[in-house]
């Protein structure tokens, strides 16, 4: 096995009970409990924005165009499965698009997220599937090599390692990282979203929306008010 030519087999997952733990959580609110620095850059979205994504990375580390690792990974990645493909943020070549997509749908692959282009773009627009990628455009791949699978791989701002948790919405995306705090937060994450649930519901029925820290900030900075 050589740098650059390898692909690894096996890799831990988290559980399912832990990765189903941020279903449903906006992406917003993973974010902001994890310092506001978790998500990736915000040049990948989504081709359709009502496909949420929630799935384990299963990464692979491609040259700039290449798409022959991705083909292997769409035969080895396991249903719930996300393919993170690092293609160095590359807008030459498209790497997938309607007919790759929907092989991984049928074996179960939870989506697709590529630092890099797609096509089929109104297909897959339409599709109740998740793919995200950084742009578009008809020119096809190469399937030359070489590559990495399932090693970490640096995406659009963020590292992400093999068997991290992938959230993503219409907002964009993140990689959790698994450990002993995952759990805790998912729970944090969930209640700051009921929180701002409550104060919309405020804002909605009553016109309501208390924000005391406003003006004692304004007041610590030393805001002057003038008539």
């Amino acid at each position: 096995m050589s740098l650059g030519c390898r692909i690894r087999r096996n890799f831990e997952r988290p559980s399912k009970e832990l990765v189903e733990a941020f279903r449903g959580i906006p992406v917003a609110n993973i974010d902001d409990n994890c310092g506001r620095i978790a998500a990736v850059d915000s040049s990948i979205f989504p081709l359709n924005p009502k496909a949420r994504l929630l799935g384990t990375a299963f990464t692979v580390n491609a040259p700039a165009g290449d798409n022959l690792l991705f083909h292997k990974a769409l035969d080895m990645a396991q249903p719930g499965d996300v393919i993170v493909l690092a293609n160095k943020g590359s807008m030459s070549r498209a790497l997938c698009g309607e007919i790759m997509s929907n092989y991984a749908k049928s074996r179960g692959i939870a989506g697709i997220i590529i630092d890099g282009c797609v096509r089929d773009s109104y297909t897959l627009s339409q599709m109740d599937f998740p793919v995200y990628a950084k742009g578009i455009t008809p020119n096809g791949p190469y399937k030359n090599g070489p590559g990495e699978m399932n090693f970490p791989v640096s995406f659009a701002g963020i590292v992400i390692n093999p068997g991290d948790i992938i959230v993503g919405d219409s907002d964009g995306l993140l990689a959790i990282r698994p450990d002993e705090h995952t759990a805790e937060l998912a729970e944090i994450a969930r209640k700051y979203h009921a929180g701002e649930e409550k104060q919309l519901e405020g804002i909605l029925t009553r016109g309501e929306w208390p924000r005391p820290w406003v003006d004692a900030t304004l007041e610590k900075v030393g805001f002057e008010f003038v008539d």
